[in-house]
């Protein structure tokens, strides 16, 4: 019997046939590898968008550690935390009322009130700031007199030269006297006198006062005015113009001796290099400072180090400094001008070989430390390399017995990194422009220059030595700013190196330099002697037999 209410619905022709069975599991395997696949392809898209997402993040918590952290690079684990945590909360500056704005000074105006007259401080000389101060008298008399003293008579008024000194707290007078002489049976023959340095002859500034000076000025990084103000307070009030101008007279005298001291810095074919850049005013430019570059090179194997100022820092800058027959190596960072630079010595036929900086690869991924345990991984295999190099200074070992332990024990661990380094590379783990991509891209691009410490026992694994040697001059800008002029970058080219070297010989520079100052320019000082008055032979000079004896070799394991 047929229900009326549910009439039976026939079959569509239209409509195809439910499938087989076996139809049907082909078909939901098939949706199944599908959809698995979409998966796997929408896991991987959110992976890759995290990870651009956390780029940003990990970046301003980089510079965030820079601005605010620790300067060391230890693996502390109470790190710092995250300093920008609320970048969306901005803060709005609260309304000033009428009450908290103070009223504007009115000034009654009217005929019956003179205009001021401007001060006019007159500016005494020095000669006049000299008058009062204590003298000390100093006779100089001619070599020949003391040999001979029957033979000579003195004459008419000798020669005097007052001379501005300076003790901490206190300014006095030295007064150089001068005798004439002439001879006793020969009258009419020109007198003699002691001779007088030339740095005497050229300021009223004494050899210590100088040193002082440029002491407060290159090694306490005071900036000129407020050694004005210094001196002004022991009551000798000294300008900006006049201490520029004896730095420069001073700079000028030691001319030779940073010559020798270069020549020493680049004798041994093997030297570090690096820069640091300076404002400066260029007279050029009108209402901004112009970026000039002190260029640092040191010598690790005689611990020598040679500051040099150019206004740029091109490959040019280089040829300009290094000498012209320079061959060996070069351990510098990363920086493009280095590789342009030997390419153009490679040209005229001298070979220079490029060594790269380890600690500049550790810590690029030692920024990266957050992203993951690959950065991690790569802080722990560097860390063995420093153990061994620190095991080395311990035993004090010679250039020989280096390189033989760095090809037993440092070459495994820099291949295992390579091949760590390579395989993350090859599967695109880290996206290029995270800080952990980045550092395995430098790395990787450094690789040949950071395998250039096997191959001679004096190269250091890393750069620190001249960025030891650079450091103070960060203190200094922080203090003056800026270079003076251009010609001010020069001089202090020359007086970073004399004090950076008087610091790595273990000399006091107010007591170097205060001696420099009184014994140049002799007539005797020639060029082949020039390298008694650096730092490192000035202090050589005056060491005990005991001292000059090398120490005992440390037992520490």
């Amino acid at each position: 019997m047929i229900d009326k209410a549910h009439p039976a619905r026939l079959p569509d022709p239209m409509t195809p046939s439910p499938p087989a069975p076996a139809t049907r599991e082909a078909l939901l395997e098939h949706q199944v590898e599908t959809l698995t696949g979409e998966l796997e392809r929408l896991k991987a898209e959110v992976e890759r968008l995290r990870q651009e997402r956390t780029v940003p993040r990990l970046k301003i918590d980089a510079m965030a550690r820079r601005l605010f952290g620790k300067s060391s690079e230890r693996l502390d684990p109470a790190q710092l935390q995250m300093v920008f945590s609320n970048l969306a909360l901005e803060t709005e500056p609260a309304p000033q009322t009428l009450a908290q704005t103070p009223p504007a000074a009115v000034l009654p105006a009217g005929p019956d009130i003179p205009a001021a007259a401007p001060a006019v401080r007159k500016k005494r000389s020095l000669a006049e700031l000299m008058e009062g101060l204590p003298v000390t008298v100093t006779t100089l008399t001619p070599p020949e007199v003391p040999a001979c003293p029957e033979a000579w008579r003195a004459i008419g008024n000798a020669e005097q030269t007052r001379l501005l000194d300076y003790t901490p707290g206190r300014f006095g007078v030295h007064l150089i006297v001068r005798p004439k002489y002439v001879r006793t049976g020969a009258p009419h023959d020109p007198p003699v006198t002691a001779p007088l340095h030339l740095l005497q002859n050229r300021c009223m500034a004494t050899p210590r006062l100088l040193a002082g000076m440029l002491t407060l000025r290159f090694e306490q990084h005071l900036p000129y005015y407020r050694i004005e103000r210094l001196y002004a307070r022991a009551g000798v009030p000294l300008s900006r113009q006049t201490l520029s101008c004896w730095a420069g007279m001073a700079a000028e005298a030691c001319g030779l001796i940073i010559t020798a001291t270069k020549a020493e810095v680049f004798a041994d074919g093997y030297v570090q290099a690096d820069e640091t850049p300076v404002k400066y005013q260029d007279p050029a430019r009108k209402g901004s400072c112009g970026t000039g570059y002190l260029w640092v090179f040191y010598n690790p194997v005689r611990n020598l180090c040679y500051f040099a100022w150019r206004t740029g820092r091109g490959a040019a800058c280089l040829e300009n400094i290094v000498p012209p027959g320079f061959e060996g190596i070069i351990q510098c960072d990363g920086y493009s001008a280095y590789n342009s630079f030997i390419k153009a010595r490679a040209a005229t036929g001298h070979t220079i070989r490029l060594a790269g900086c380890l600690a500049h690869v550790r810590r690029k991924f030692f920024e990266a430390r957050a992203e993951g345990e690959d950065a991690a991984w790569v802080l722990a295999e560097i860390r063995k390399l420093y153990r061994i190099e620190a095991e080395l200074r311990e035993s004090r070992a010679g250039p020989d017995i280096i390189l033989t332990t760095r090809q037993l024990r440092s070459a495994p661990i820099l291949q295992s990194l390579k091949t760590r380094l390579d395989d993350l590379l090859a599967r695109r783990k880290h996206v290029p422009r995270s800080l952990t991509g980045e550092a395995i891209t430098y790395a990787l691009g450094q690789w040949d220059k950071l395998e250039v410490f096997l191959t001679d026992g004096r190269v250091q694994p890393d750069n620190n030595l001249t960025e030891n040697a650079i450091r103070p001059t960060a203190i200094g800008k922080k203090n003056w700013l800026f270079m003076g002029d251009p010609k001010g970058g020069d001089r202090a080219a020359v007086f970073y190196t004399l004090i950076t070297n008087c610091h790595r010989a273990g000399a006091d520079a107010q007591a170097y330099l205060t001696d420099l100052f009184t014994r140049l320019p002799l007539p005797e000082e020639t060029t082949r002697n020039l390298t008694r008055l650096t730092p490192h032979g000035w202090t050589a000079e005056r060491q005990t037999p005991a001292s000059r004896a090398p120490a005992a070799p440390s037992t520490a394991a």
